[in-house]
């Protein structure tokens, strides 16, 4: 029988992490036995390749999200994700939109799908806010940085979608600063792109 300590090891880590990783429990010594019995049991969910949570923990809609930082804990949940996340599109997105740094190791073959794009600098980490999702601290582009993204990647995901994206945000309320939209278009080097759009809007 499996000792009680290395399932009380096992629920800590779960409990603490909200969604754990196979080395977050070897870390404490749990083994793959302890695991496949929990999950077994339908004490543990796996929702993911080595990704587990707590069967009865309430899901959020974001999940996808939380486990995709999971996987690559460097990156920024952005574009269409970050979008969806804001309430800023109507667009169900079929992957999470992740952006690394130019060194940063892609996830190959990730247990969720991931749309890769690249940046360096302040384009990568200017901008950008943490929420929790499932327990998992997710870094996600904030909403003016996130449509001045759309804008700069718009041959990736259509500039119908950033200007829908522009639309909804200059809706938002409170009032949208429009100085960090110029700021962050500025950053991206697309204000001259987006600059028509909201003249046109404001």
């Amino acid at each position: 029988m499996e000792p009680t300590t290395h399932r009380e090891r096992a629920l800590e880590v779960v409990r603490h992490r909200g969604i754990a990783r196979g080395r977050d429990f070897d870390a404490a010594g749990v083994t793959r036995a302890t695991l496949q019995r929990l999950r077994d049991e339908g004490v543990l969910q796996q929702v993911g390749r080595g990704l587990y949570k707590l069967a009865d923990a309430n899901v959020d809609s974001s999940t996808s999200l939380a486990e995709a930082v999971r996987i690559q804990p460097r990156g920024v949940i952005c574009l269409l994700s970050a979008l969806q996340f804001h309430e800023l599109t109507t667009q169900t997105p079929h992957a999470v939109w992740m952006m690394l740094g130019q060194k940063d190791w892609a996830p190959v073959n990730p247990s969720v799908a991931l749309k890769i794009v690249r940046a360096s600098g302040e384009a990568l980490t200017a901008g950008v806010e943490t929420h929790v999702i499932d327990g998992v601290p997710v870094p996600i582009t904030v909403p003016a940085k996130t449509v001045a993204d759309c804008f700069k990647h718009r041959n990736k995901i259509g500039i119908d979608v950033a200007v829908e994206a522009l639309r909804d945000f200059m809706k938002s309320r409170p009032r949208p600063d429009l100085n960090a939209i110029y700021r962050y278009a500025e950053l991206d080097r697309v204000q001259s792109v987006i600059r028509p759009y909201l003249e046109a809007m404001t």
